[in-house]
């Protein structure tokens, strides 16, 4: 059909597209569920919603999953939604089946079980895997993952037992994981032993080096070691060796180390699961492609999460998924009162982020470039008695960057005047104490200097350029 044909059957705006009349969710995790919440709150929503996880618990919060293994958090906590919720919302639920087959010509998946299941619309929120490393003993005994309550229930067994662990990956999870290990150890067998000795094992030559300086990183190790941890950066793994049973016994380096170990953690990151999108023909690069609206190259298959790509960046932080949560949930219910009649359907984009983490109690913040150029005007603030550090990068008197170590109660003002771009250059002398004694400058300055009347295009935030 020509774009100047007429389109007389096309529906109109007051009527809009259909309701759908049956939506499968694969995947019952945290991004699911969002998903599900989102839409049982909205008119227009699906008439029948199916979510469809393979663990056989409804769907938990897997970022206290360290809380849990360290033992300071009981399993109960973690579930979000107990089973009578989903019965309560009309959304069938189920359990421990994994999806193995998608025909997206009869809008049929079938499950490992043999169970078929129709759809209209379906969403893969199918997460993402354990990344490995690509060296020989992975599938030893005694090697783990952390993803899952599986995993944690797994570890706790091994921290209880003690002995020797070493954990590969110097990240957020690795370190929580280390910890958890720790401390579970140590509160079991504390009137036994010493618990059990942890390695961390790290690649680069920094703890978290794609959230922290070099400054901030020495001092989250420090920090760590004096709790007990042993870290070892700069580590290049050569392989997994085998005790000739068929179980690890130790991690061997490339400058030939040797570590001896009675659990290996592996803890290097996450890729995207993909397989079923693959199977299923759909495109596929690292994640399963999306577009703005968090569909795939199937008009029927939407993707959210770990699991989808968009623009070529795949996710991990719980923030830009639940941007789109809120996208996805308004496509698949276009009638929604939520939305006046002249409101457009959202679409995603992309938007800076800041990292906002906590490992084990120690609070860390960080956003923007990690490592200063040559431009970069590069202010620093540290306190070692309390155990604070900040670090700001600014290049033309606007806040490009920031990394926050202990005391981070300042990282979402910093954050806020970053995206803003506005020029700091008045109250320079402050910033680094945070916007109480910034702002005031700020006023002062602002309150002796008219506004324009129209802004120049760099002093506008990111949002209105984008508007």
């Amino acid at each position: 059909m020509h774009s100047d044909d007429p389109t007389p059957d096309a529906p109109s705006r007051d009527e809009g597209p259909p309701t759908i009349d049956h939506l499968v969710i694969v995947g019952s995790g945290m991004a699911g569920q969002r998903l599900v919440e989102a839409l049982v709150q909205r008119e227009g929503a699906p008439r029948r919603i199916t979510l469809i996880g393979a663990e056989a618990c409804p769907a938990y919060n897997r970022i206290l999953l360290s809380p849990l293994l360290a033992g300071e958090m009981e399993r109960e906590a973690l579930t979000l939604r107990g089973a009578d919720w989903y019965a309560e919302h009309g959304v069938e639920l189920v359990l421990g089946e994994r999806v193995e087959r998608i025909d997206r010509a009869a809008r049929r998946l079938t499950t490992a079980g043999g169970r078929e299941i129709a759809y209209d619309r379906l969403v893969l929120a199918t997460g993402s895997t354990p990344a490995l490393p690509p060296v020989d003993g992975l599938e030893l005994d005694g090697v783990h993952a952390f993803r899952d309550l599986d995993d944690a229930a797994a570890l706790t067994r091994v921290a209880e037992r003690g002995g020797r662990a070493v954990v590969i990956g110097g990240g957020l999870l690795g370190l929580e994981a280390a910890e958890g290990l720790r401390k579970r150890a140590l509160h079991k067998r504390a009137r036994e032993q010493d618990g059990m000795s942890v390695n961390v094992l790290q690649r680069a030559s920094r703890l978290m080096n794609r959230q922290l300086d070099a400054t901030a990183a020495g001092l989250l190790e420090a920090e760590l070691e004096g709790r007990g941890l042993e870290i070892v950066t700069g580590a290049d793994l050569e392989r997994l060796e085998d005790d000739g049973r068929g179980r690890v016994c130790a991690v061997r380096l490339a400058d030939g180390r040797r570590l001896a170990a009675d659990c290996v953690v592996l803890a290097i990151g996450i890729a995207p699961s993909v397989e079923l999108g693959r199977r299923a023909g759909l495109e596929v690069h690292r994640g399963i492609v999306v577009d703005d609206s968090l569909t795939s190259s199937d008009p029927a298959i939407h993707a959210l999460g770990e699991c989808c790509e968009f623009e070529g960046r795949t996710y991990g932080l719980v923030e830009p998924i639940w941007r789109q949560v809120e996208v996805l949930a308004a496509h698949l219910s276009p009638h929604s009162s939520n939305t006046t009649p002249d409101d457009e359907t959202p679409r995603y984009v992309e938007r800076p982020c800041a990292t906002k983490l906590k490992v084990s109690g120690i609070s860390l913040y960080a956003f923007g470039p990690i490592e200063p150029d040559d431009d970069h005007e590069v202010l620093t603030y540290h306190d070692p008695e309390h155990g604070d550090y900040r670090r700001l990068l600014l290049r033309d008197g606007r806040l490009e960057g920031a990394v926050l170590y202990g005391d981070t109660a300042a990282g979402p003002w910093y954050f806020a005047e970053a995206l803003a771009g506005r020029n700091l250059d008045a109250c320079r002398q402050a910033l680094l104490f945070g916007p109480a004694d910034a702002r005031a400058l700020l006023d002062a300055t602002n309150a002796a200097t008219p506004n324009p009347a129209t802004p120049h295009a760099q002093d506008r935030s990111p949002q209105e350029e984008a508007a």
